[in-house]
């Protein structure tokens, strides 16, 4: 009996303690909220998302890219584990400008739960894409009106004026590859860096700190682009995916694709042998593939027209070789500088 009553006052101790151990938990969490300490647990779509929020967020900050290693971020589809994830997340970040298609099933899914929904790209000035598969593939956007208050930049200026946030983003068949103008991914950076205080604004300094940093060498890139295009003898480049309008706009390259703005959007015979044509008479020398994307028609036409390939990087999402190298937006962008001054001598 006496050796029952010690059990029993054993285990009415241990749950006493366990309790004791919990509230400390709850109220140490608690605490840490209160002194804006908390990690916030963000999740996002493309990797320079997920690059701009670490760098942004630093430490107060989990972030978690959404896409596996090396996937086509056009043609991804989220799991319903997934999504419960991301509920239980405090932010979700897209890119937007009809990036991901998958946004709009994500948000119906957590819209009753206490996530907050972030389209980087919102209030950026977009480039309408005209696919053209041997006069480049885009020209500027002229329809925005003044009340939309589109990003403003003059010839090498850095400074980008992001738009109302209640414009209406639908513009058709836009470029989403925002984040490959280094000046353009600062209005990315913006945006990230507005939610992330709206999260937890006892931060607000750090995370404008951080901001600031990541702009600065945003500028510093856009400057080594305008330098390295502007010396190189030509301006054409042959790419398999039409991914770089933005580099068109700002740096004045002409991109061959030989697919749209989805890789799937592949080209007829005929335009086949017109991109096979106008190869052979510009002297292109190289065709670009990307590193998660090699349209089989690619190689078709590099066979045909008796060219070199190069990797050009699209950044949308990291191999599983860049994440054991290491390798960042910079060290990625830099690579692709090295590539167009070699793809661009001819």
């Amino acid at each position: 009996m006496k050796k029952l009553s010690l059990l029993l006052l054993s285990f009415i101790l241990i749950l006493w303690l366990a309790a004791c151990g919990q509230e400390e938990q709850t109220s140490g969490s608690n605490d840490e909220k209160e002194s804006g300490n908390e990690v916030l647990e963000v999740f996002t779509s493309l990797y320079p998302l997920e690059y701009f929020a670490s760098e942004i967020g630093g430490e107060y900050v989990k972030v978690t890219s959404i896409l596996p290693q090396g996937a086509d971020p056009h043609n991804f589809e989220p799991t319903s584990k997934l999504m419960v994830e991301i509920a239980e997340g405090d932010l979700f970040i897209y890119n937007g400008a009809n990036m991901e298609t998958y946004a709009s099933a994500i948000e119906d899914a957590v819209k009753d739960e206490d996530v907050k929904i972030v389209e980087a790209a919102e209030g950026i000035s977009l480039v309408d894409h005209i696919h053209d598969h041997t006069e480049g593939t885009v020209e500027t956007e002229q329809e925005h009106s003044e009340e939309e208050a589109p990003a403003t930049e003059d010839e090498h200026s850095h400074e980008v004026t992001a738009g109302d946030e209640e414009a209406d983003h639908n513009h058709g068949d836009v470029d989403p590859h925002v984040w490959l103008d280094p000046t353009m991914a600062i209005g990315l950076a913006e945006n990230i860096k507005d939610a992330l205080i709206e999260a937890n604004p006892d931060q607000a300094d750090i995370f404008e700190e951080n901001f600031h940093s990541l702009e600065e060498r945003l500028v510093a890139l856009d400057d080594e682009f305008h330098e390295t295009i502007e010396q190189a003898a030509n301006n054409e480049i042959l790419v398999t995916h039409a991914a770089y309008g933005y580099w068109e706009q700002s740096y004045g390259i002409e991109q061959i694709a030989i697919t749209g703005i989805s890789p799937s959007d592949e080209p007829s015979q005929k335009e086949i042998e017109m991109i096979i044509e106008h190869v052979g008479t510009s002297g292109i020398q190289y065709l670009l593939f990307e590193q998660n994307v090699e349209p089989k028609v690619a190689q078709v036409i590099q066979d045909e027209a008796d060219v070199e390939s190069l990797e050009l990087h699209n950044l949308s999402i990291l191999t599983e070789k860049d994440i054991d190298n290491g390798e960042t937006y910079f060290t990625l962008m830099e690579r692709n500088l090295e590539v167009l001054e070699k793809a661009l001598e001819y």
